[in-house]
C-alpha cells in the first residue's frame, strides 16, 4: 500500500468517525464541505479535466431539483427512484447543450457564455411555466423516514454528501488512469492537435458534458430533499455556478481533490468571516466580507499559484 493510499483511506475513516464526536454545529458545517466539493467536482470534471469551462453549470443542478421534486410532488414519486430520473434528465441535458454548443463550433470563451444564457433560460422558464408554481417555489412536504430521504438526524445527509464526494472522487481518479480521461486532457490541452491524433474531440466533448451533468443534478436532488423547498432563484441562481468554480479553482482545477480543497478552504473562510462580523460591529454585513475575501484569495492563487492550492503539494523538481 502506498503513501497516497494510506493517507486517504485515513482521511477516509477521520470523515465518517468524525459525526460521532462532533457537535451538530461542525457536522453541519461538514456536510455543506462535501456537498460543495461534489458540486464542484462535477464543474472540474468538465472544466478542469476536459477545459471546458462553464459559466452556466447551476443549469444541471437546478435540473436536477426541479426534476425529483416535481416527480415527488406532483406525480408521487418516491424520491430515493426520483433521485436516478433527476440524474437522467441532467444528463440529457448536459448532451443537449453540448450537442448543440460545439455543434456550432463554440468554445473557450464563447462556450461558458452559452452555458451562461442556457442557465438564464432555465430559470426563466422555471419562474413562468405552471408545473413549477412559477416563483412561489415547490415545497416537499415534511415525513421524516429513511424511506421518503429524510431523517430526524441530520447526520444521514452528512454520511450521503460524504459517500457523493467520494464516489466523485473516484470517477476523478479513474480520469487521471484511463484513455477517456487522457483524451480529455489532450482536448484541454490543444483541440487541433487532439483533433489531428485521431480523437473524436466532439464526441469526447459531449460525453463529459453528460457525465458532468448527470453529476451534477444529483447535487440538485440532495440540497431539495436537504432543505425541502426550492425556487427558480435557488435552482438555478448564478451564485451556484460561482461556488462551483470557486472551490475548483482556489483547490486546483483538473485535479482530483482540488474540489475538497477548494470546498474546505471556502467553508473556512466563509466561518472565519462569520465569526469576525459578531465580534467587530463594522463588519455586520458578512456576505460582502466573504465575497471580497473570496475575490483577493482567486487574485492571488491565479497569479502565483496556477495549479491552485493543490500546486503547494506537488514536489518541486530538483536542481542539479
Amino acid at each position: 500500500m502506498n503513501r497516497q493510499v494510506l493517507l486517504c483511506l485515513i482521511g477516509l475513516a477521520a470523515a465518517v468517525v468524525f459525526p460521532l464526536v462532533a457537535p451538530n454545529y461542525l457536522v453541519n458545517i461538514g456536510m455543506l464541505v462535501f456537498f460543495v466539493a461534489f458540486i464542484g467536482q462535477s464543474w472540474n470534471i468538465s472544466g478542469g479535466f476536459a477545459g471546458q469551462t462553464s459559466f452556466g453549470h447551476v443549469v444541471f443542478f437546478g435540473t436536477g431539483a426541479y426534476t425529483s421534486t416535481i416527480l415527488q410532488v406532483t406525480y408521487g414519486w418516491n424520491p430515493w427512484i426520483a433521485w436516478p430520473a433527476a440524474m437522467l434528465a441532467g444528463g440529457i441535458v448536459g448532451w443537449m447543450i453540448a450537442f448543440l454548443s460545439f455543434r456550432a463550433g463554440l468554445r473557450g470563451s464563447y462556450f461558458a457564455l452559452i452555458t451562461l444564457a442556457f442557465a438564464e433560460v432555465f430559470r426563466i422558464l422555471a419562474n413562468s411555466v405552471p408545473f413549477t408554481r412559477g416563483g412561489l417555489g415547490m415545497l416537499i412536504k415534511a415525513d421524516q423516514r429513511p424511506l421518503n430521504f429524510q431523517f430526524k438526524d441530520p447526520v444521514w445527509f452528512y454520511y450521503i454528501a460524504l459517500a457523493l464526494c467520494v464516489i466523485s472522487l473516484v470517477i476523478a481518479w479513474q480520469l487521471t488512469r484511463n484513455r477517456f480521461g487522457a483524451r480529455l486532457v489532450a482536448i484541454r490541452e490543444n483541440e487541433d492537435a487532439a483533433r489531428a491524433l485521431g480523437i473524436d474531440v466532439f464526441a469526447e466533448k459531449v460525453k463529459v458534458l453528460t457525465l458532468s451533468g448527470a453529476m451534477c443534478a444529483a447535487g440538485g436532488t440532495l440540497y431539495a430533499q436537504k432543505y425541502l423547498y426550492i425556487d427558480p432563484s435557488i435552482a438555478f441562481g448564478v451564485d451556484k455556478s460561482v461556488e462551483m468554480l470557486l472551490v475548483s479553482m482556489v483547490g486546483g482545477a483538473g485535479t482530483i481533490f482540488g474540489p475538497l480543497i477548494g470546498s474546505i478552504t471556502l467553508t473556512v473562510i466563509n466561518e472565519v468571516t462569520r465569526a469576525l462580523a459578531s465580534v467587530v460591529p463594522a463588519l455586520k454585513n458578512v456576505q460582502p466580507l466573504s465575497l471580497v475575501v473570496y475575490g483577493i484569495m482567486l487574485i492571488l492563487i491565479v497569479a502565483r499559484l496556477p495549479d491552485g492550492l493543490m500546486g503547494l503539494f506537488r514536489r518541486k523538481p530538483r536542481h542539479a
